[in-house]
Order: C-alpha cells, then structure tokens, then sequence
C-alpha cells in the first residue's frame, strides 16, 4: 500500500525557505502570492497490515524519525 506523508512547519514557526520563495515571485511580478510556507512530502511503498495498523505504524515512524513534531504537523495519507 502507498502512504503519503505530507509534514508543514506549525503555525507561527518562522519558514525562511517560504519567505526567500515569496520574495522572488514578488520580484517576479506575482504579486497575488500573499504568503508561501514551504514543507515535504514522503511517500512510503508499505507491503503489510491493514489500514488503521499500517496508519499507527507511520504516525509511530513520523514522531521518532520523519517529522520533527517540536516544530512540523504532519498528515498521513493511504492511496
């Protein structure tokens, strides 16, 4: 089964790498951009388990290794 993870840096938590993004689409003439946050997607290939036991066992994988929940959300997705 594919699991998507998409993590984002929480709300209030500076994005340099956004802020740099925004500034050259502003130089850019893409004025209409208000706000850019920049974040990652991981998309794993799992073989075992069903929905609820393979979701548990990323969420397990997100809050030791793939995401650092100080600073990042981060939503799981089956496809």
């Amino acid at each position: 089964m594919k699991v998507i993870v998409n993590i984002q840096l929480k709300e209030g938590v500076l994005d340099p790498q956004g802020k740099a993004v925004h500034h050259a689409l502003s130089a850019l003439s893409f004025n209409e951009v208000n706000d850019v946050r920049i974040g990652k997607q991981i998309i794993l290939q799992v073989n075992e388990g069903n929905e609820q036991d393979i979701k548990a066992k990323v969420a397990n994988m997100c809050e030791e290794l793939l995401a650092n929940t100080v600073i990042e959300n981060y939503e799981i997705e089956l496809a």
